[in-house]
């Protein structure tokens, strides 16, 4: 589940942040700050639903506005799959909508 969360991270940095011709953004990147596996491994063994969906949440923020917020075609659906993440109350229903959204944000950038 950290990697998930991780690559859901890092996926939302990089479209928010990775310009081209530039060096990519990498999980050790100091932009990853608080997003890298061992603060979610942290979140995870706590049981921290609230935190983990707040990290993620920052991170999804960053790549609506990238790509133009809500109002857009890609912001429609990255909000949509946002909402669900924000909508789950289990640890255990944080999985598939994490796979959604790594899924979305890899095939955008």
């Amino acid at each position: 589940m950290e990697l998930l969360l991780e690559t859901v991270a890092l996926y939302s940095l990089k479209l928010a942040y990775e310009t081209e011709g530039h060096s990519p953004i990498l999980r050790d990147d100091p932009l990853m700050g608080g997003c890298d596996r061992e603060i979610f491994g942290l979140l995870v063994r706590r049981g921290d639903l609230v935190g983990i969906q707040r990290e993620i949440g920052r991170c999804l923020d960053l790549a609506l506005g990238a790509v133009g917020g809500v109002d857009s075609v890609l912001g429609r659906e990255l909000g949509r799959l946002a909402q669900d993440l924000a909508a789950v109350h289990t640890m255990d229903g944080l999985y598939a909508p994490a796979v959604m959204l790594r899924s979305y944000l890899r095939d955008v950038l």
